[in-house]
């Protein structure tokens, strides 16, 4: 009945990662839920399985759940936790690894410093622009870059990225303040322009930087967004507003961010918080025995 946790974040991000190598306990919409309580569970963004691989090679699949228990295809400050976590509990036997997620495998390079992991490198994969692939409604074939973007009468330019999940990113004259993304971003989040809904990013580009502050679909808004950074720069890079490598910071911290031929790579930190277990009394007291 008991159940052993580990708290990860990533640039303020925060994670309860649950190992389950074996495959024997799946991961419920009410337990993610539960675990993420920020007043009677443990308090995160949302939690990790950490599951066997389902395809040959990988080193375990990303089983992951937002806040509110519902699934998500990828999370890029995530797999980054997964990463470090797969280390530092000795499971992984070397600096790259392969893990699965529901937008595919990504493959991960380690960046170790006095023995310890000091930044994760994620292949995040290409990023999709055509409507049918975010999923936005509009011409399945067209891309939806430096549009006008209504809401309740206020117009902004944006652009719409899947980066195996979602996202429009809003651009804005000013450093997006945390009044705007949480007016906007409940908003657009469930627009009937997005079937499946949307991430929402708001960005201002200050000093080669971009600054940006994010509302994640299914958990609000949060410290930062590893595929929402990299929405945030391809975005951007496609409207004539930045490189194709930059720096994207947000509240809990910078990622780097750069866009090759092949795909987006996304760098930054992974940070252990703790390790517990939550006792049976717990577990009953929320119907999750």
């Amino acid at each position: 009945m008991s159940l052993r946790v580990w708290k990860y974040h990533g640039t303020g991000n925060d994670f309860v990662l649950l190992e389950d190598l074996a495959g024997e306990r799946p991961l419920t919409a009410e337990l993610a839920a539960a675990l993420c309580d920020r007043r009677f569970g443990v308090g995160a963004d949302g939690v990790i399985r950490v599951a066997p691989g389902r395809e040959l090679g990988e080193d375990a699949f990303m089983d992951y759940r937002n806040a509110d228990g519902s699934l998500a295809e990828m999370c890029g400050n995530g797999i980054r936790c997964l990463g470090r976590f797969l280390y530092d509990e000795g499971l992984a036997s070397g600096t790259e690894l392969a893990i699965g997620t529901r937008a595919g495998t990504k493959r991960l390079r380690l960046e170790l410093s006095e023995g310890a992991v000091a930044a994760v490198t994620v292949g995040m994969g290409p990023a999709r622009l055509r409507r049918g692939e975010i999923p936005m409604a509009g011409p399945a074939d067209e891309p939806f870059l430096g549009q006008p973007f209504e809401v309740d009468g206020e117009t902004f330019t944006a652009a719409a990225v899947s980066m195996g999940n979602p996202h429009l990113v809003l651009f804005l004259d000013q450093v997006p303040s945390v009044e705007r993304v949480r007016s906007l971003g409940p908003r657009i989040e469930g627009d009937e322009r997005f079937p499946q809904r949307t991430n929402v990013e708001l960005v201002h580009v200050q000093d080669e930087v971009l600054v940006a502050r994010v509302w994640e679909r299914g958990s609000g808004e949060t410290m930062a967004c590893g595929t929402g950074a990299c929405a945030v720069l391809v975005a951007a890079n496609e409207v004539g507003l930045a490189p194709r490598r930059a720096e994207v910071r947000f509240p809990g911290g910078t990622v780097v961010v750069e866009r090759t031929e092949e795909e987006v790579l996304l760098t930054g930190p992974a940070e252990r918080v703790f390790a517990g277990v939550l006792d049976e009394g717990w577990m009953r007291a929320r119907g999750l025995g």
